[in-house]
């Protein structure tokens, strides 16, 4: 126990008399998957998800032909950034049945076999159980199998975030904290209280509106002791999961990861059907992907421009110190707010952004510059509103991207947090499709190349707000910079 915190328990109490991982390599993982030609459409409710693979493609759009283009890549997994975590309950909704259909209609066109993974965050935060439940509805509508059980695996160890004994854990600084007893738990859009997932799951499932809320007894937990007896062991707990049951799932390595993904293989040569709740982690275990190293200054391919752009939307207090850090260890041409109180005004907002832009494009022919948001935390009275303020600032930064690329292009573009990194994306840089690279944080932080579209050349860095360590941004910042 911490002496601090009676709550906080190392690591090691955590895993304190259980077996050490049960040995399982990438390849064997890979091979399995390779056989059963089954590609993994994952649905990305921000574009951080793609922090821990490398080499696969990436769309921010979604008809029909972009499905098509991403599944013959030759990638076992496409990643397609709904951003579904900034938007409400019926455009998330919506989003998920437009992702399910354009894929299956591509599958089916291609004579591909697909399944779906809902990527959510890994500390709990996100759209469930609306997001699964809307994708088991569309698949049934299509005359598509429909899941046999949901698995929730959170877990992403390289950040810290395990499960063991259905508790989901955020560790750091040589403790583990419950989740529910952490700043995201208070989140103002999709708080929680409870950290074991068991009644975590009853928690969100009871104001969900859909059917009846799932009782804590109901969920089937697939623990620690089971994964790290083998694939066997492990199956033979979900060969029980039926009738849609949400089944939690411990992992405290990616050996545990890699176990479940083998388990999913016995399974499906006995036809049973899998829906998965996830963390960034998962897709990499699930299709047998190798860790890649971070990639060096020497493998990114960055523009000619003086100065690149680190774009900074996250609250959360990581996001703040990961600031700070920068700000104090690295020589910046310039720092810019853009002013939550005059983006919410609109007799303030267009003369407001205009004098950001002015200023961001002189001073990026110079050297790398920072435009962020306020950093007090603006909510409204209630969810719907504190969603509603958040939006209006993503936008307000997409315009002001939006006004910088128009005039210049900058030698990189970093973006931090999730909402903004989507809408950076998507719209500040137009991008539709891309390849996801590699990290640039191991694990961590994931660099796209856009294949197309004005931000084609421009190495786009994608960096969630809760990851990493107080220098985690300067050394992603010192690692493009024209000027380390």
């Amino acid at each position: 126990m911490s002496a601090t915190d009676p709550r906080a328990v190392t690591l090691g109490d955590l895993l304190d008399g259980l077996p050490a991982p049960h040995p399982v390599e990438a390849a064997a993982v890979a091979e399995r998957v390779a056989a059963s030609g089954r590609v993994l459409v994952v649905l990305d409710d921000d574009p951080t998800g793609t922090q821990s693979v490398h080499g696969v493609p990436v769309l921010t759009s979604w008809a029909e032909d972009d499905l098509a283009w991403g599944l013959q890549q030759g990638a076992p997994c496409v990643y397609v950034l709904t951003n579904t975590r900034a938007l409400g309950p019926d455009d998330a909704a919506r989003t998920n049945r437009e992702v399910v259909t354009a894929g299956v209609a591509a599958a089916r066109r291609l004579g591909v076999d697909v399944g779906f993974v809902s990527r959510g965050d890994s500390t709990l935060r996100g759209h469930f159980p609306l997001e699964t439940d809307t994708i088991t509805a569309t698949l049934r509508e299509l005359g598509e199998p429909v899941p046999d059980a949901v698995l929730l695996v959170p877990a992403f160890p390289d950040a810290g975030r395990i499960t063991v004994g259905a508790v989901h854990h955020w560790c750091t600084g040589g403790t583990c904290t419950p989740v529910g007893e952490t700043e995201f738990a208070r989140d103002a859009t999709f708080g929680f209280t409870s950290s074991d997932l068991r009644d975590w799951v009853a928690e969100k499932s009871a104001p969900s509106g859909g059917p009846a809320p799932v009782a804590r007894e109901d969920v089937l937990a697939l623990t620690l002791a089971d994964l790290r007896r083998g694939p066997e062991a492990a199956a033979a707990v979900l060969r029980g999961a039926r009738d849609g049951r949400v089944v939690v799932v411990d992992a405290a390595d990616e050996r545990d990861l890699r176990v479940l993904a083998l388990a999913e293989e016995l399974l499906a040569g006995e036809g049973q059907r899998f829906l998965h709740r996830v963390g960034p982690p998962f897709v990499r275990a699930r299709v047998g992907m190798e860790e890649r190293a971070p990639l060096t200054r020497e493998e990114v391919p960055t523009g000619d421009a003086r100065g690149g752009l680190v774009v900074v939307g996250s609250h959360v207090g990581l996001t703040t110190r990961q600031l700070e850090q920068l700000r104090g260890g690295h020589r910046l041409a310039d720092q810019v707010e853009v002013e939550v109180a005059a983006v919410l005004d609109a007799d303030r907002r267009e003369q407001h952004l205009a004098a950001v832009v002015d200023r961001l494009v002189a001073a990026l022919a110079a050297g790398d510059v920072v435009v962020s948001t306020s950093r007090v935390l603006t909510t409204g009275g209630d969810a719907a509103a504190s969603l509603d303020i958040a939006v209006a600032v993503s936008r307000a930064v997409v315009e002001v991207v939006q006004g910088v690329v128009a005039r210049t292009a900058p030698r990189f573009v970093v973006a931090k947090g999730g909402i903004t990194s989507s809408d950076v994306a998507r719209y500040g840089l137009g991008i539709r499709r891309a390849v996801v690279r590699g990290p640039l944080l191991p694990g961590l932080v994931s660099l796209w190349e856009p294949v197309e579209g004005p931000a084609a050349g421009v190495p786009y860095v994608v960096f969630a707000g809760n990851v990493g360590d107080d220098a985690s941004l300067l050394a992603v910042v010192r690692t493009l910079s024209a000027t380390p």
